[in-house]
């Protein structure tokens, strides 16, 4: 865990920051080429923090070509694994030297609680690259059986240049699950952050550039999805791209990828996740605390929050009380405080959009909150549904909301779990083994906690079923897969001299 600093150091901090305002390219900071900026602003006060480079399809093709130059001349993607292992600890050590100015970039750029940015994601972003790194030297190649005339070897290579483009709601984790892994294999990379996010990223490539990462193997393209990630995702000499976002945006880039080049491409999107709580299950007090984390924590912005609770008739409403308990702990206010949980909601638009589901509820239902506030705060809310088929059950609300549906048995439970367009993540609570496992195997989705909320850990790899995922895995060793080419290297050893003709 971090060492919390008080409420009137982070303000400190967050009076004396010195903003990143340029886009991240060829090794140091650049203008937009056509001048355009746009603001980007504190979504919890509502204040402008500064302006940023406006990109464009002509500063992403300038920061493909840096990149292409970068790999193919070898100065990262032909280093030996040792050697980018170091550069990369030399950038996790940098990080932690600084990781008090990212947890306040992060906080009051987002919205997100400095609570959460110094206790998960600023670590847990140092931990990820730090990971990967360690891995670089520790992945084996392969040698295939064949006979005595023949080796035949299966070796990876770095897939080349990589696009990256990123979601709003963390923006330092997410860059670190894709750079980790990318940066170990020896791509090259450009990295799309989103626009009401760039903060972190462009503040993260400079202490990269400072550890050592040469020029054009780390790009940072500030601006729009129209402007700059449909012109990375069309680009014809981009290998590969990597998005995590909406499920309605990740659409597009397979779409892009048809029309230009058959780039590659990993998505990781939305989720409806739901968290099952069963008759036998122990200790409600524990359970109404993990229920309380996986709706609320990050605001409800995260694709894998339990956003259904799925509970048995029997318990529901003793188990409601102790969420209730629970929730009300959680309180709203100024993120740079220290003793907050629940921040503000990344933008004005986002903010309205949540509150536009909050008045789908009827007021009968709403079992706690359901108010919002003054600019982008909303309360935790407890919504009591008829059934799966009400809409703050069916969409993606990406807010602090808990759906509740009662269920009578565990087959109707795994049922409605199951009756959902995603399959991100999920969770069950019971004191019977077989059925957790029953439970967990017959849930269509990429993970599966049993008795906990959770996502697993950076050894385990983090993607989903249906229209949650497509193509690929982050964390984990797997993750190394996406950003490598297989190549099957066959070497015939056989002597022909007998059949010399002479």
């Amino acid at each position: 865990m971090s060492d919390l600093l008080t409420h009137e150091e982070y303000n400190a901090i967050a009076a004396n920051l010195v903003l990143p305002t340029c886009a991240f390219i060829d090794g140091g900071f650049r203008n937009s080429t056509s001048g355009n900026t746009f603001e980007t602003v504190n979504p919890a006060t509502g204040v402008k923090l500064c302006d940023i480079a406006a990109c464009t399809e002509e500063d992403v093709n300038f920061a493909v070509e840096k990149a292409r130059e970068s790999f193919e001349d070898g100065r990262w993607s032909k280093l030996h694994p040792s050697e980018r292992k170091d550069v990369l600890i030399r950038l996790c050590k940098l990080m932690t030297r600084n990781r008090h100015e990212l947890a306040v970039l992060e906080s009051i750029d987002s919205g997100k609680t400095i609570y959460d940015c110094e206790t998960v994601d600023v670590p847990e972003t140092i931990h990820c690259i730090k990971w990967h790194a360690e891995l670089i030297d520790k992945i084996y190649d392969q040698v295939a059986p064949a006979s005595d005339d023949h080796i035949a070897m299966v070796v990876r290579e770095p897939v080349g240049v990589v696009g990256l483009v990123l979601p709003w709601n963390f923006p330092l984790l997410m860059l670190a699950w894709k750079i980790g892994p990318a940066l170990a294999a020896g791509c090259s990379v450009v990295v799309k952050p989103a626009a009401e996010t760039s903060l972190t990223a462009l503040r993260l490539a400079e202490l990269a550039s400072e550890a050592g990462v040469p020029a054009g193997v780390l790009n940072i393209v500030t601006g729009s999805g129209r402007e700059v990630g449909e012109p990375l995702g069309r680009h014809p000499d981009v290998d590969m791209v990597s998005f995590t976002g909406s499920t309605v945006t990740g659409r597009r880039f397979l779409g892009y990828s048809s029309e230009s080049n058959l780039k590659e491409v990993v998505l990781e999107m939305g989720g409806k996740n739901p968290c099952i709580v069963l008759d036998d299950a122990e200790n409600l007090d524990a359970v109404a605390e993990h229920v309380v984390n996986g709706a609320f924590w990050n605001m409800g912005e995260n694709c894998s929050a339990a956003s259904r609770l799925i509970v048995h008739h029997d318990i529901k409403d003793a188990l409601l009380e102790k969420v209730k308990t629970h929730a009300r702990l959680w309180n709203v206010g100024n993120p740079l405080d220290p003793s907050v949980r629940v921040g503000a909601l990344v933008s004005k638009a986002h903010f309205d959009k949540v509150c536009s589901y909050l008045k789908q509820a009827k007021k009968s239902d709403i079992v706690l909150g359901g108010k919002d506030s003054d600019g982008a705060f909303v309360e935790p809310t407890i919504v009591d549904v008829e059934s799966n088929d009400h809409l703050l059950a069916r969409e993606e609300i990406f807010g602090p909301v808990l759906s509740v549906i009662a269920v009578s048995s565990f087959e109707e439970a795994i049922s409605i779990a199951n009756d959902t367009e995603y399959g991100l993540a999920a969770s069950i609570f019971t004191a019977n083994t077989k059925r957790a496992l029953r439970g967990a195997r017959a849930l269509r989705a990429g993970t599966v906690t049993v008795n906990s909320f959770g996502e697993g850990d950076i050894s385990t790899p983090f993607g989903g079923y249906k229209q949650s995922g497509f193509g690929g895995r982050d964390n984990g060793i797997h993750a190394h897969d996406q950003y490598t080419q297989l190549k099957t290297i066959w070497l015939d050893l056989s002597d022909d001299s007998d059949s010399s003709v002479d």
